[in-house]
């Protein structure tokens, strides 16, 4: 089987999460002889460079430095129906990546797969006839997204955001076959924008072997947040932990530490740093700190999507406390996996967790077991591999 993959981003690096999908998904395929060309986007000034990383994966590869997107031909799509998909390259955001895809979808790709929302959808006339064959897989609804700012934070530049969103999703996956996300709740979104499409659910995976929990024993007070702090929720859920859960938590257990863990901390946490407080940043193995966390809690008031940093730290039985949305697309049972709260309600469950130490041993374990059974790549791959044969 030979598959043609149109990404908003390259495989690698694997700490920037919205690349370890692809990652994952072309290596279990490629052990199941299938066969992929890569036509990606660089968001990066390394990734040229970081190419040799993941050519293996694949017979070919190009990348394509990603263009900018200008309010007025976004706000000229969104309100004309006639401009919503270019027609000819030089009418793309991408001129260079239209054309070649058109030059691709010539091949006799038994599949095409197409990774992205906004930066990817407009390559639907390039592709022809074989846009309704193709899947497309936005990972998340950003209008949800949009929807949990805006409750949160108000305001009329998020209600804008919100409408704009809106309007893209309710067109931009119109051409194409299935449309896979991560959660229901993604799929609910995109459903009452469009109920025309064919919306799918496909979980993220963990490395299940990479993964692996220790048998070293866990630090007795010390809570763990990990994420790539270029994605703004992240932030704000680390600074939530720190000025409203911490304190709270420190009044019954004054000994507890936290620990933030991840790419590209921004100044506003870095100027909170103390000898309660450890901002860490982007380490080269973040097992370790899942192993010795007495808990792993993620406040997440903002975001959709599945989010990898539970899954990992279920795989590594490190005990869960979060929130429904850092809950979203797991099969969590609260009291059996993980412990889930309101972000108002985190610090209390987090007590209770530290009181209680057998508690947070039968939640590793019951988390670890469930993402066995339920989030292996092989499974994910498995799933897109049906898709493709469809």
């Amino acid at each position: 089987m030979r598959v043609l993959l149109i990404s908003r981003c390259p495989p690698y690096p694997l700490h920037l999460g919205d690349r370890l999908i692809v990652w994952h998904l072309t290596e279990e395929l490629a052990r199941r002889g299938v066969q992929f060309d890569l036509l990606a986007l660089a968001q990066r000034s390394q990734d040229h460079a970081e190419a040799n990383a993941y050519r293996h994966l694949f017979e070919h590869v190009t990348l394509f430095d990603e263009a900018p997107r200008p309010l007025p031909t976004l706000l000229r799509r969104a309100l004309w129906p006639a401009a919503r998909f270019p027609q000819r390259s030089e009418q793309a955001w991408n001129p260079a990546l239209w054309r070649t895809v058109q030059q691709f979808a010539q091949r006799p790709y038994d599949a095409i797969h197409l990774f992205g929302g906004v930066q990817v959808y407009e390559c639907a006339a390039a592709l022809g006839q074989r846009a309704a064959q193709a899947v497309i897989t936005p990972y998340e609804s950003y209008s949800l997204y949009s929807e949990r700012v805006l409750a949160q934070d108000g305001g009329l530049v998020a209600a804008l955001r919100l409408d704009m969103a809106r309007r893209y999703e309710s067109f931009m996956f119109a051409p194409y076959g299935p449309v896979v996300v991560l959660t229901e709740a993604d799929a609910l979104a995109l459903r009452r924008l469009n109920p025309s499409l064919d919306v799918r659910v496909i979980p993220n995976g963990i490395d299940l072997a990479y993964f692996q929990p220790g048998s070293a024993a866990r630090q007795p007070a010390e809570l763990l947040f990990l994420g790539n702090y270029e994605y703004a929720p992240n932030v704000d859920a680390a600074l939530f932990l720190i000025e409203e859960v911490l304190p709270r938590v420190r009044a019954a257990f004054p000994q507890v530490v936290l620990k933030l863990v991840g790419h590209a901390p921004p100044p506003t946490l870095l100027a909170r740093q103390s000898e309660v407080v450890r901002v860490l940043g982007r380490v080269d193995d973040v097992r370790p700190h899942y192993a010795q966390a007495t808990a792993f809690v993620a406040p997440l008031r903002l975001g959709a999507g599945m989010k990898n940093k539970i899954l990992e730290a279920l795989a590594m039985q490190t005990p869960v406390v979060t929130t429904p949305i850092g809950a979203d697309g797991i099969a969590l049972q609260h009291g059996e996996h993980a412990l889930i709260a309101s972000a108002e309600s985190i610090a209390e469950q987090v007590t209770v967790l530290l009181r209680d130490p057998a508690l947070g041993q039968r939640l590793g374990r019951a988390g670890r077991a469930l993402i066995e059974a339920r989030y292996s790549w092989g499974a994910v791959a498995e799933a897109y591999l049906k898709l493709y044969t469809e």
